[in-house]
């Protein structure tokens, strides 16, 4: 099983058994308010996550991708960033959509159907997901291009999948980004399953490798350590802003569940492989941690489960009384300052609908 063996050079400042680590290129240094507030952050992106699954099991959401098994490469990736920092995500990124303050309603709108977009990118510096596999590596160069070029003193972050390498998208990405020292951090998650094909199957060397023939650092996290990619994408995101140009991350981690709820991945993968990395779980090498140091009680771990029910029950409530938008809600938002093409196809289509109204009157 070469899928549930995470290597030995990736960095790690947290065993699976909860036994915490320093590395001397990443020290850590975090209170207990911090410490505590990934450990929230994780669970309450697991059962959200969760919530989506069960959602779409009952017919109310048309798709669902689960992030079951990364949310230490999610958490603690997205809790370096700073406000000013954007970022650019695929579609499975739902830990840190919530962890840039994103309302998880305009997540669920997005697979019910009920918006062709979601939210507005410019209120937490969260752009829109993207389904086009690789192509967010290309729209996230540009922008760092863009505010490198504007002077800001921001970052950029991109999130991919394994499989995403594939494509030549991420390839002219790494190469534009390298070119003009462009402020992105590209972060690769992992997740050893391009849907169906491995890994191996993908690339002939480790990902995080392929930066050096273009001229950038690469960098192996352990991908189910929510410090370790805390500390590895805040070094990371320090280079970007102080004009050192792009890191390439690779969190080495698992998709525990299926590509999404339309696969079975009982197909591809072997049940010894999960149960292997079930012992690698992120949030509960963090518990035991924080256990074992007296940082938290049972007592706490039940409150934080309790809430992050709540939570996951008030989405649910919400979903399903989610109304579907007016039709003519399709051509909002096409161009930022319209266009006269598509206001014209609007208008045709008010008065088609009324003259079928007027029909079904008469």
């Amino acid at each position: 099983m070469p899928h549930a063996h995470t290597p030995a050079d990736a960095v790690q400042l947290l065993t699976p058994d909860g036994e915490r680590k320093h590395h001397p290129d990443y020290p850590l240094d975090l209170t207990d308010d911090q410490l505590l507030g990934l450990y929230e952050s994780m669970v309450r992106a697991r059962r959200i996550d969760a919530e989506g699954v069960l959602l779409q099991r009952q017919g109310e959401l048309a798709l669902w991708p689960s992030l079951l098994g990364q949310e230490a490469a999610q958490i603690g990736s997205a809790l370096a960033l700073d406000d000013e920092d954007h970022v650019f995500p695929s579609y499975r990124d739902h830990g840190v959509a919530l962890a840039r303050q994103v309302d998880p309603l305009d997540l669920f709108a997005l697979f019910r159907g009920t918006t062709n977009g979601g939210w507005d990118p410019r209120e937490h510096n969260f752009h829109l997901y993207t389904l086009v596999i690789g192509a967010q590596t290309l729209h996230a160069t540009g922008y760092a291009m863009g505010v490198a070029k504007d002077g800001a003193d921001t970052a950029v972050i991109v999130y991919f999948g394994d499989g995403a390498t594939s494509q030549g998208d991420v390839s002219e990405a790494f190469n534009f980004a390298a070119l003009n020292d462009a402020p992105v951090v590209f972060f690769c998650q992992n997740n050893q399953w391009a849907i169906s094909e491995p890994t191996e199957k993908q690339s002939r060397v480790p990902i995080h490798r392929r930066a050096a023939g273009f001229g950038f650092p690469g960098i192996l996290v352990d991908g189910n350590d929510v410090l370790a990619c805390l500390a590895v994408t805040r070094q990371a995101l320090r280079r970007a802003r102080s004009g050192q140009g792009p890191t390439l991350i690779e969190a080495f981690t698992y998709r525990m569940g299926a590509h999404t709820t339309s696969d079975d991945p009982s197909r591809y993968r072997d049940a010894e492989e999960v149960r292997a990395w079930e012992r690698k779980d992120p949030i509960t090498r963090l518990r035991a941690h924080l256990l074992a140091d007296g940082r938290a009680d049972e007592e706490y771990l039940a409150r934080v489960d309790r809430e992050s029910e709540e939570a996951a029950r008030a989405v649910r409530a919400a979903v399903r009384s989610m109304a579907a938008p007016p039709a003519e809600a399709m051509f909002g938002h096409v161009y930022a300052d319209g266009h006269a093409l598509v206001a014209e196809e609007a208008a045709q289509f008010a008065a088609y609908t009324a003259a079928l109204a007027t029909a079904e009157g008469a």
